[in-house]
């Protein structure tokens, strides 16, 4: 391992964006990522990830409830109490958007509507980078779908 380069990167460096070169690793880059939320009612938010998102529910110990979506896990942690983030803190990049957003809408999904943004009907923002749209779990983390 000691002979083998490692390529530090630039975080605001968006022009870089070809994978390693031979012999190089890039830090981080090729280990799945994890997700936290913080959760009061552990049961009520097992319900809403596990049934209503169709997340898989992977754990549960005294202090998190896990849940597995593709090669990541969210992390749910469990607090007494705590003010959810005015910004949101997981979000899905789907294909189809619009049928993603009826299908949680179907399975009692809540869109939210923000009066500064020009939604559509579904509650879908197109910005310049493509489209999103966002949503709350029942402990008011703002969530969001999006397609780039």
């Amino acid at each position: 391992m000691r002979d083998r380069k490692i390529r530090r990167l630039d975080l605001f460096d968006r022009r870089n964006t070809q994978g390693p070169r031979e012999g190089e690793t890039r830090l981080l880059t090729t280990f799945p990522i994890n997700g936290f939320v913080r959760i009061t009612d552990p049961e009520r938010a097992r319900r809403f990830y596990e049934q209503t998102l169709g997340l898989a529910f992977e754990y549960d110990n005294p202090y998190v409830t896990v849940f597995r979506s593709g090669n990541a896990q969210i992390i749910a942690q469990k607090v007494k109490e705590f003010v959810p983030v005015a910004a949101t803190v997981l979000g899905w990049e789907v294909k189809g958007i619009e049928e993603v957003v009826s299908d949680l809408r179907k399975a009692g999904v809540v869109f939210e509507k923000f009066e500064f943004m020009d939604q559509d009907e579904l509650g879908i923002w197109t910005s310049p980078a493509g489209k999103v749209a966002w949503f709350k779990d029942p402990d008011g983390n703002l969530l969001s779908v999006s397609e780039h």
